[in-house]
């Protein structure tokens, strides 16, 4: 027997359970603890709030001046109390913040509504102050707190209480109190949708394959992990070189291929473009171990493949969304180094590639909070819709909470339904294995953008991307923030970067098409050995332009793609081992 044997022994009898048992038990109280969290770390908010409150406590400078503070927002609200009550048409001392409009309605210009209303956003503006510039706080802790403490503000907004609305007051004195009847009954259907599992009312209306992801078109590939579409052609001529989209994993594909007139793939087609597209797999706790370089290898590279071998000695136009962007720049990185050349150009949508500043999705995502989720995660196999729907909705929580709430349930009225909502309630899991190496290589660690990222044994840095690039953020963007995605110039070494910055927000930004109102768009192209410009001066440099962004993507594409115009490709290529099966959607996005 040999030595290592015999201590791997002598281990095993004085530790019969083991590391790993020990590492369980943590996970399982951590899952435990997570359910009644809404996945939220305790200890996450525990550590950031005694940070500051340890830091504050220790200020007295600080101190001073949040009492001087708030002594001259009283005296403000004193002269407003005086003045809006005599002279309604006076200006408003403290204005709501740009996208605030929960005070839109003229009641809110009535007294006492307006007196309310000033209260509330001075008492914002003074937690603001409170909660921000306290000497000593760590930058994460000091947004984690700011965050919290918006949230139960708002929870408390005038706004949100019936008797303090002047808009639903006017609509209960009108309705003889049915607006709010109709509410409790809007309440009880959502409420018992949510207990059955069931869509929101008017999801019914958009089935997929029928009424949206219609385009016509063909599976062309299908492995454990993804399908692949091949689109049918519009017209009798197309551009030889063909766009593959790889779409996020966190979502279903045809978010690109809605209706017919907001369809980005229709629209390409349209234009006499060869368009494949990824259809993923929707995971369940069997894929557990799926990894990051799974998604690569099966999916990213898996499509090159197919679309090289159904178009032989084209080059391919990469295309990716959200997080199918950050997995296609690391293909596309990674194919650099290894030298394999056939992408002509890499379109990144709403997709970042340096996470240092990723916004205030960051504040879910640290070491505490990766700890919960990575329990979360390996007690299902999966991480589910509704562990990541809370997140993203406190993101945006006047918008997709308390003004959802308020028309919906004091109001008593309902928004139509559209495909693009419908679409938000179709969801999707991520395997445990791969969301927990995303959140810590990128997220936590930014190893991408630090050229640390291990692909088949080298590293995959976005250096080393060469091909001509378009990339797009949208201004109000809170997953992929444009600033975040704008750096994506000071790390590809390619000889140009167009950068477009869009209206609207991570979806609607990037579902823009041709004619939808109240549109606009910046664009700009960065050459080789052009001076640098950040962020804010580049906004300030290019003015917007109106209308939609696609009509100068596809513009774009059309200098990136020489030759003229060519006969239709064959569906598939059976002799190469990938026949057309299914007709799109296919099967995959069919997955619950």
């Amino acid at each position: 027997m040999t030595k290592a044997v015999t201590e791997a022994c002598t281990a095993r009898r004085e530790d019969p359970i083991g590391t790993e048992g020990f590492r369980a038990m943590d996970r399982m109280a951590e899952a435990l603890s997570a359910k009644s969290s809404s996945g939220i770390s305790r200890a996450a908010l525990a550590l950031a709030l005694f940070d500051w409150s340890v830091h504050l406590a220790r200020a007295p400078g600080k101190q001073a001046e949040l009492l001087h503070k708030a002594l001259r927002k009283s005296a403000r609200l004193a002269g407003e109390m005086t003045a809006g009550a005599l002279h309604p048409e006076a200006p408003l001392c403290i204005a709501p913040l740009p996208g605030d409009t929960r005070f839109q309605h003229p009641g809110w210009q009535q007294w006492p509504f307006r007196l309310w209303q000033q209260a509330f956003l001075l008492n914002q503006q003074w937690w603001h102050n409170v909660t921000h510039d306290v000497p000593g706080v760590t930058p994460h802790h000091e947004e984690v707190v700011s965050f919290l403490t918006r949230q139960i503000l708002d929870m408390f907004s005038p706004a949100n209480l019936p008797f303090t609305n002047p808009e639903v007051l006017q609509a209960t004195m009108q309705t003889g109190g049915m607006n709010l009847m109709q509410g409790m009954r809007n309440w009880m259907e959502d409420a018992g949708r949510t207990m059955a599992g069931q869509p929101p009312l008017g999801a019914e209306n958009f089935v997929v394959g029928r009424d949206v992801a219609r385009t016509p078109g063909r599976v062309v590939h299908r492995n454990h992990l993804m399908e692949l579409i091949q689109y049918a052609p519009a017209t009798e001529q197309v551009k030889a070189e063909p766009i593959l989209i790889v779409p996020a994993w966190i979502m279903k594909y045809y978010i690109l291929d809605l209706s017919a007139q907001n369809s980005l793939i229709a629209y390409l087609v349209g234009r006499g473009h060869t368009v494949f597209c990824i259809s993923w797999h929707n995971p369940t706790a069997t894929d557990r171990d799926l990894g990051l370089d799974d998604y690569r290898r099966l999916g990213v590279m898996a499509a090159l493949d197919a679309v090289g071998a159904i178009l032989p000695e084209q080059r391919i136009h990469a295309t990716g969304y959200c997080l199918g962007g950050t997995l296609m720049a690391i293909a596309a990185a990674a194919m650099a180094r290894a030298g394999d050349h056939r992408l002509a150009s890499l379109t990144l949508l709403a997709a970042q590639t340096d996470f240092s500043e990723p916004g205030e999705l960051a504040l879910f995502i640290d070491h505490s909070q990766m700890h919960l989720l990575d329990s979360m995660m390996w007690d299902r196999g999966y991480l589910a819709a509704d562990q990541m729907a809370g997140a993203f909705q406190l993101l945006r929580s006047n918008d997709l909470i308390w003004s959802r709430m308020v028309h919906d349930y004091l109001m008593g009225e309902r928004a139509p339904m559209i495909d693009l909502m419908a679409w938000n309630a179709d969801t999707t899991r991520m395997p445990y294995r791969m969301h927990a190496e995303y959140l810590r290589h990128l997220y936590l660690d930014n190893e991408f953008a630090a050229g640390r990222l291990m692909v088949d044994g080298r590293p995959a840095a976005p250096q080393n991307i060469r091909v001509p690039i378009f990339a797009v953020g949208t201004e109000r963007d809170h997953v992929a923030p444009w600033h975040s995605v704008y750096k994506i110039h000071a790390l590809a070494d390619a000889d140009q970067v167009t950068f477009v910055l869009t209206s609207g927000g991570h979806n609607a930004g990037i579902v823009s098409e041709p004619g939808h109102p109240h549109r606009h768009f910046r664009i700009a192209t960065r050459q080789a050995g052009d001076a640098w410009q950040d962020a804010e001066e580049w906004m300030e440099l290019h003015a917007p332009q109106e209308g939609s962004w696609w009509p100068a993507w596809t513009d774009w594409l059309e200098t990136q793609t020489p030759g003229d115009a060519v006969p239709p490709p064959p569906m598939g290529a059976p002799e190469a081992g990938y026949p057309p099966r299914d007709d799109a959607p296919g099967t995959y996005v069919l997955q619950r």
